[in-house]
């Protein structure tokens, strides 16, 4: 199913560039991938202890544009600079999964927003992304299919900041959105499993 993933190839081109320099400066994919996951914990604990405050929401877009160009350029670094390694595997997807709920639950400390709704669209987040690397475990690949990957959920989140952040606080607004999210979330999942079965499968 269609998502913002399929943009990664041309995202990566523009990237190309910097990447290159960053692999000249002796830059590794590790360290660009623990850049990623600091920058997030930081917003996520700024979100946390000022809930609801202006400048960490209005930052909140900027914050997930960088660390979505930032994982495109570890795994360029990696793959295209002979940077592959285990440690990077596991820090790819720990990292994710922390950043993710590192940003995301402090929605919940939001009154007008349902915590429930976030905590399991976190969840399902989670689950969605460790669906993904099953693939890998029974054979086939790492699964990114849609419609609600961590690019996605992205815009979603970064949407909700800036809403939030220009005085947007209706209850109902944030329910229809995390609860299309959940809904989407949930469906990612079942593609995920299903893909990387069939993919099995066919191999």
């Amino acid at each position: 199913m269609p998502t913002i993933y399929q943009l990664k190839s041309r995202f990566q081109d523009l990237l190309r560039p910097l990447c290159r320099s960053l692999a000249a400066a002796g830059i590794t994919a590790n360290q660009v991938t623990l850049a990623a996951l600091g920058l997030s914990v930081l917003e996520g604990l700024a979100l946390w202890l000022f809930p609801g405050a202006f400048l960490p929401l209005l930052l909140l877009p900027a914050v997930l544009f960088i660390r979505m160009g930032l994982n495109a350029i570890d795994g360029m670094l990696a793959r295209e600079h002979d940077q592959k390694s285990d440690l990077g595997a596991v820090l790819n997807e720990l990292g994710d999964v922390v950043s993710d709920a590192a940003l995301y639950l402090p929605f919940a400390l939001l009154p007008f927003v349902s915590g429930p709704l976030v905590v399991g669209l976190v969840v399902l987040a989670l689950i969605g992304e460790m669906t993904g690397v099953i693939g890998v475990q029974i054979g086939a690949s790492r699964r990114y299919d849609g419609p609600f990957g961590k690019s996605d959920r992205a815009v979603l989140f970064g949407l909700c900041g800036l809403l939030i952040a220009f005085g947007l606080t209706s209850p109902l607004l944030y329910q229809m959105l995390f609860g299309a999210g959940l809904a989407l979330s949930a469906l990612t999942i079942l593609n995920r499993a299903r893909a990387a079965i069939e993919e099995k499968k066919s191999s």
